[in-house]
């Protein structure tokens, strides 16, 4: 699928653009915006990249921290902890969806009350103090229980009810900063461009892609620096560090206050209080006949866009007697805010069949590299784990490409700043992610022809004459599909809702990818109970040679298309918002 095959989603920009037309180049201030003493502020003395860089950082820095505990807390859970595999792969799901699903909490605290930026830095000494704890409860625990010469004396040295509640306690507070820090940092880092501006306009498109490419650089230095420290030197240190980096980062965060634009929020009532009074008033309307014409003529190019999309919403602009006067009536605008919510809910569904589909890069991408021949050179072997880095490699690779390549070339085509329109971006790596499936089953089908080709099919623990470079297609063709999908959604869930609730757009755009997790746990459940009965071998035996993982991606290279089919089907109608040009 190119770009040309999705020209049509691009048509509710068109209509929408005409609706708020970029400012001229050359103003200097910019609207709903203040610096930090509550003054109104110009672009050439705040904002742009000088802003964004400082807040980049702080992503790096953040990025850094969390993956220095959740890419190898499964050993130390198994080590140190000295729990079962089960119990700790139980506890590191547990703990990982939560992290993620927290960010719509922390979006609403920073949307509703705190600010971004007020947000950001309650969330960072919830952090700092987590990773603090963490470094402390390392401290207290043994090095691992593995090291006793028998059962009797590891447990007698097993850690204290303490230590453990002292240890979940760290890590679930470490979630909860996560929580405030992740949604509230981009949509502030975003809100650093003006998007009615040109220049910025072009600027806030790329900002999504260096955000992307700095967030991988932080998150491979803790694969390469971070799990060999805690493997071969010490667990304080390896989470001590952490706790050094992010207070590190609070500090660049501060440095950069006088610079930062500071979004202002126009309506006086709760975002949320509005949309919800819209829905409210909606439904006590509903038996009462909308209106069929604009009730104010300035808005009457916004109300011709989306009068048809969601017109029961259109009654909350009535009295019970059905007038228009009514003082309590809610604002053309207030329906508005709450169709661009409702409108995104589509996407949101269709988007999970990519969410589903990711989970398994860091799963059973893994076990397949397990068994193959990990030699690089002489007695060096690659860890199946590694493979991770080059979807890690292929995004710090073609993010540059994309943004001073491909983007150009397309706005040369197309005449918008972006390029592509977001949905575009996001249906082309759904595409990617379909093939990479597709690649993924190719290559466990040829494993395992392999397997009985050298008779190694009841021998799970010999080596298949096989490359693990094998697998390095399919891992870059993933980290091609973050680059246009993850990025592209983070663009349109941050610029397709109201200024107010962008947090609460990141966070919406975060929960695809934690619910996305969840359902395949429960994907992976459901099948291997059906697959296991009468004495069969299931998809997901421990034997990977008795296994059938390659019908498990054929599965999700078809759950992948059939998302793309119902994605495409709602982008190709969607209506960009007002005022969102890109």
């Amino acid at each position: 699928m190119t770009i040309s095959h999705l020209s049509n989603i691009s048509s509710g920009t068109e209509r929408s653009s005409a609706a708020a037309p970029l400012v001229e180049a050359g103003d200097d201030s910019v609207n709903g915006s203040v610096d930090y003493k509550g003054n109104p502020v110009h672009r050439s003395t705040s904002g742009g990249w000088r802003s964004a860089s400082f807040i980049i950082a702080v992503e790096v820095a953040e990025r850094f921290a969390y993956y220095g505990i959740s890419s190898n807390l499964i050993t130390y859970l198994t080590g140190p902890l000295g729990q079962s595999t089960a119990s700790a792969a139980a506890n590191v799901n547990t703990w990982s969806g939560t992290a993620t699903l927290l960010p719509l909490l922390g979006a609403f605290v920073a949307d509703s009350f705190l600010g971004r930026y007020r947000t950001i830095i309650a969330a960072s000494l919830i952090y700092i103090l987590g990773l603090g704890l963490l470094t402390l409860a390392a401290t207290l625990t043994s090095d691992s229980v593995h090291d006793f010469p028998n059962i009797k004396e590891a447990m007698l040295s097993a850690p204290s009810q303490f230590q453990v509640t002292l240890f979940f306690f760290s890590i679930y507070l470490v979630a909860f900063g996560q929580g405030g820090h992740k949604p509230c940092a981009l949509a502030f880092g975003a809100d650093q461009f003006d998007g009615q501006n040109p220049q910025e306009s072009k600027a806030k498109s790329s900002f999504f892609n260096w955000w992307c490419f700095c967030s991988s650089v932080g998150i491979a230095l803790t694969h390469v620096v971070m799990v060999y420290i805690q493997d071969n030197l010490s667990w304080a240190l390896g989470f001590g560090i952490p706790c050094i980096v992010m207070t590190t980062a609070l500090l660049i965060l501060l440095l950069g206050s006088r610079t930062y634009r500071y979004s202002v929020n126009g309506k006086e009532i709760n975002p949320f209080m509005r949309i919800g009074r819209v829905i409210h008033k909606a439904i006590r309307n509903r038996h009462t006949t909308p209106p069929s014409a604009m009730p104010g003529e300035e808005d009457a190019c916004q109300w011709h866009q989306s009068h048809e999309q969601f017109k029961f919403l259109n009654k909350a602009l009535l009295a019970p007697d059905g007038s228009v006067e009514d003082q309590n009536v809610c604002s053309v605008s207030d329906v508005e805010d709450t169709k661009a919510l409702l409108k995104l809910v589509p996407i949101w569904i269709t988007s999970l069949a990519y969410a589903i589909a990711f989970a398994q890069t860091s799963t059973f991408f893994t076990k397949q590299g397990a068994t193959l021949d990990r030699t690089i050179f002489s007695d060096f072997k690659i860890p199946a784990a590694s493979l991770q880095t080059f979807i890690g490699f292929a995004i710090i690779l073609f993010i540059p490409v994309y943004d001073r390549i491909v983007v150009p070339i397309a706005r040369g085509l197309t005449r918008k700043p972006s390029g592509i329109t977001m949905l575009q971006r996001v249906g082309t790596g759904m595409v990617f992610s379909a093939i990479s499936m597709v690649t993924a089953a190719l290559v466990e089908m040829k494993r395992l022809e392999t397997v009985k080709e050298h008779g190694l099919v009841d021998l799970p623990n010999v080596t298949v004459p096989m490359s693990i470079w094998w697998l390095v297609p399919q891992n870059i063709l993933w980290g091609v599909a973050d680059v246009l999908t993850v990025v592209g959604l983070q663009e349109f869930f941050y610029d397709q809702v109201p200024k107010e609730l962008r947090s609460v757009g990141l966070s919406l755009f975060l929960s695809i990818m934690g619910v996305g997790s969840f359902l395949s746990s429960f994907l992976v459940s459901v099948i291997d109970e059906a697959t296991s009965g009468d004495g069969q071998e299931s998809w997901f035996a421990n034997n990977l040679n008795r296994a059938h993982v390659d019908y498990f991606y054929w599965l999700l290279a078809g759950l992948c298309a059939v998302g793309f089919i119902a994605f495409f089907y709602f982008a190709r109608s969607y209506i960009y918002s007002r005022g969102n040009t890109i």
